[in-house]
């Protein structure tokens, strides 16, 4: 894929996570993730407001893994 259609992915993965609640949200995040991480290895710039999504959604999944965590 080019980088151009990595981008083009990364964006429409930011339209669906806005759209989605909080379970595709947390679903979403690996691709996202992946999507990023690719761009970054291709030497690639990331845009600051998917870094700062990805961000976000890592947060949320961390606190969720915590929230479901047995005591």
């Amino acid at each position: 894929m080019t980088n151009q259609g990595l981008i083009r992915t990364a964006r429409d993965l930011e339209q669906k996570i806005g759209r989605a609640d909080s379970a595709g949200r947390l679903a979403m995040q690996p691709e996202l993730t992946r999507v990023l991480e690719r761009l970054k290895a291709d030497g690639q710039q990331v845009p600051p407001e998917l870094r700062d999504l990805n961000n976000v959604l890592c947060d949320e999944a961390i606190e969720n893994w915590f929230d479901n965590m047995p005591v």
